[in-house]
This record gives C-alpha cells, structure tokens and sequence, in this order.
C-alpha cells in the first residue's frame, strides 16, 4: 500500500527557508512522480512543483520558480522541496502526491496528509 507522510512545515519569518519532506513507501518500481501541492487560506490548489521518479524531470510552478526546489533521496525513499525566500504568499498547507505515471499529469492517485507552512513576520 503506497503511502505519503509529509513532514517539515511551521513558522518562518519573511525572506527565511523551510525544507518540506515527503517520505514514500509501497512502490514496488521507479515509474512513478512525485509533486507538490499547496492550498492556501481561501484559494484553490495550486500545483507547486514535481519530480519524476522514472526520468528525473522537473517541473516547477513560475510562482516559486527560482526559489524552491525539489530532489529526491532514492535510499531514504524521500522527495524534499526546499523553500528559500519564503514570501507571506507562500502561506498554505502543503501535500505532496503520487501519480502512477512518468510525471504529475492529471488527477493524482495518493496524497499525503499534509503539512501548514505559515509565513510571518
């Protein structure tokens, strides 16, 4: 049974940095992606970034281009997002998601539980 548990959120002023974790298990191959997901207060979600397992590739939203970015730890079986530069906008409870397929196309197959990022001086 795949599972996500995401782990890293708080509080950090302005301008400070959070590194989110997004620890998988039950995968039994590499053809699978990971992304990144937040929802703040009163919007709808937003696709933050991902990271294909199977090829590597990389996507990151133009929002947090240039500040956040997404790995992998193949032997810790965990996808990291470092945040850098954090903006009060980047205010949201963050999920990351699998998708069975080479990248984070269409609606995802498992989600984590989620963990709130708040930023604020």
């Amino acid at each position: 049974q795949v599972q996500l548990v995401e782990s890293g959120g708080g509080l950090v002023q302005p301008g400070g940095s959070l590194r989110l974790s997004c620890a998988v298990s039950g995968f039994t191959s590499d053809y699978y992606a990971i992304g990144w997901f937040r929802r703040a207060p009163g919007k709808e979600r937003e696709g933050v970034s991902c990271i294909s397992i199977s090829n590597g590739k990389i996507y990151y939203a133009d929002s947090v281009k240039g500040r956040f970015t997404i790995s992998r730890d193949n032997a810790k079986n965990t996808v990291y997002l470092q945040m850098n530069s954090l903006k009060p906008e980047d205010t949201a409870d963050y999920y990351c998601a699998a998708y069975l397929q080479a990248m984070c196309v269409m609606n995802a197959d498992y989600w984590g539980q989620g963990t709130k990022v708040t930023v604020s001086s």
